[in-house]
């Protein structure tokens, strides 16, 4: 049984809102890890000090901050499905041609 026009639509909605919770979370993370830390920066040391200051230690952080970026990405595909759905109700009724 071939999916409805809806049906596709609704799910393509959803990973393109999924994909762009998951980059806003994937960004937002780094920027934290950076400024968050004694040591400035993306480095080995700015990575170890900037998680272990948002986490009290490096798998606090890491777990923090991963529930964050896991959190956006649910919203973004919840958010994704109901503009597909709100958009597939406005559109005009295909037409069928014979």
């Amino acid at each position: 049984m071939k999916p409805s026009d809806s049906n596709i639509q609704t799910a393509v909605g959803g990973a393109a809102g999924a994909a762009a919770g998951t980059a806003t979370g994937l960004a937002g993370s780094a920027a934290a890890i950076s400024t968050a830390g004694a040591v400035g920066g993306l480095s080995g040391a700015g990575i170890t000090s900037g998680l272990t200051a948002i986490g009290g230690s490096i798998l606090g952080g890491a777990a923090l901050l991963t529930c964050g970026v896991a959190i956006l990405a649910v919203g973004g595909a919840v958010g994704g499905v109901m503009l597909a759905q709100k958009l597939s109700k406005d559109a005009p009724p295909p037409t069928e041609e014979s």
